[in-house]
């Protein structure tokens, strides 16, 4: 297909994907779920799990194979550019205590799903056919041990700015624990993809340029984006323009170290001064990209899903294994970790529950899985089904925390007043 025939085809598919994710996002909005998690089911829904299954032949008009790696690309502006929105507001709120709980948190959120993930899939490699031929079961079992500690960061940013947590102590310490979290995770992936192709120049290019990132962004970020917004001689669209190419900049280097394009836009992002320009390059960039860029990634990652592999009896009793794991290692060992650390019950209960939400990250490892060749289109489903029920529980789970807290402030208030 020439691109001037793919271009026709890439415009009906935006289209459908943008009214599609917005019905489902109103309808979705009714239980209360965000717009986020609209998104990701939505696009589930346009693959072959539901339009491809009723409507095959329009699935694939609708969807053609050379349109995918487009929307990929394109989705990726809109991750890059809400991330970098993400990390502003991150930014924002400075809550002093953070780093020792957000380390604890973040330690015990990868080691615990990392070990269950290992552990089911070395227990039950002979039972369940999951595992692609020519790869080693050490390979596959670590590739899932690190799938189950990604925390789906920009999520988990989106959901708490939705919900109107941003600045609060558990937002705060969700996000910084997050960021600390897929970090580890996704030099933990460059190191499993370097076992899986015996390449391990790969896993040395991502710890060092790690390295070398921190270092420039430590001492000469914020001198570089305070000189971008201060500047007198930039108008108000050169200085957007600046401000996107530095993005996409350093969205470039932190994509080829492997550590992935998002780090290095939220980065940038919390390197940016709080000022009134600041602020107007940000409000520009992030509706077009949260309305328009962001949902083609979904939609990109529906399209591989397939939910009638789990048809299998087998498949599906370790899908049910995999989400219960999931949830006790991430939800229970992050509680658990701020608990520990003396966080009120309160705080500990909803820092578990976002950091449980694993959607948008770990659909990007698993489309580098599959990529790979490390995971077949069963496990791919498996661990979408992970990402989704992690990330749709979590609305629902905050809600009740607050519901929880209500009911048992009442006692205390009725007691005060009869004394």
């Amino acid at each position: 297909m020439t691109p001037t025939e793919l271009a026709p085809r890439f415009f009906i598919a935006v289209a459908v994907i943008l009214l599609f994710c917005r019905l489902v996002t109103w309808l979705l909005g009714k239980a209360g779920q965000p717009p986020v998690v609209s998104e990701m089911l939505a696009g589930v829904l346009l693959g072959p799990s539901l339009l491809g299954l009723l409507l095959p032949s329009v699935q694939d008009a609708l969807f053609p194979a050379p349109l995918l790696p487009v929307l990929y690309v394109v989705g990726q502006v809109g991750l890059v550019l809400f991330m970098f929105q993400a990390g502003y507001a991150f930014s924002g709120h400075r809550i002093t205590g953070l780093g020792g709980t957000a380390g604890a948190v973040s330690l015990a959120g990868i080691t615990v799903p990392l070990v269950l993930g290992v552990g089911l899939v070395l227990a039950t490699d002979r039972l369940v056919p999951l595992r692609p031929a020519g790869v080693p079961v050490g390979v596959l079992a670590a590739f899932v041990g690190v799938a189950l500690a990604i925390t789906a960061f920009p999520m988990l940013a989106r959901i708490i700015t939705e919900r109107g947590h941003a600045g609060t102590r558990h937002g705060s310490i969700a996000l910084a624990s997050g960021a600390i979290d897929d970090a580890v995770a996704w030099i933990a992936l460059a190191v499993v993809l370097a076992f899986a192709s015996g390449v391990f120049t790969d896993a040395v290019i991502t710890v060092a340029g790690a390295i070398l990132f921190g270092a420039v962004a430590l001492f000469l970020g914020r001198r570089v984006t305070g000189a971008l917004v201060g500047s007198d001689r930039l108008d108000e669209r050169t200085r957007l323009l600046a401000t996107v190419a530095l993005l996409f900049l350093v969205a470039w280097y932190t994509d080829e170290i492997g550590l992935y394009a998002v780090f290095g836009a939220f980065v940038v992002g919390v390197l940016m001064p709080h000022v009134p320009r600041a602020e107007k390059v940000v409000d520009t960039v992030s509706p077009v990209a949260s309305t328009v860029f962001l949902p083609l990634f979904f939609t990109f990652s529906g399209l591989r899903t397939e939910f009638g592999l789990l048809s299998d009896p087998r498949v599906l009793l370790f899908a049910i294994a995999c989400v219960t794991l999931s949830i006790v290692g991430k939800f229970g060992a992050c509680w658990l970790a701020a608990r520990r650390r003396g966080e009120p019950q309160a705080v500990a209960l909803r820092v578990g529950a976002l950091m449980n939400a694993r959607g948008l990250m770990q659909l990007i490892a698993l489309n580098v899985g599959l990529e790979a060749g490390i995971v077949d289109r069963a496990m791919f489903t498996v661990l979408v089904l992970v990402a989704l029920v992690t990330t749709i529980m979590t609305t629902p789970l905050l809600s009740w925390i607050e519901r929880r807290e209500k009911s048992d402030s009442l006692p205390r208030q009725n007691s005060e007043v009869q004394v």
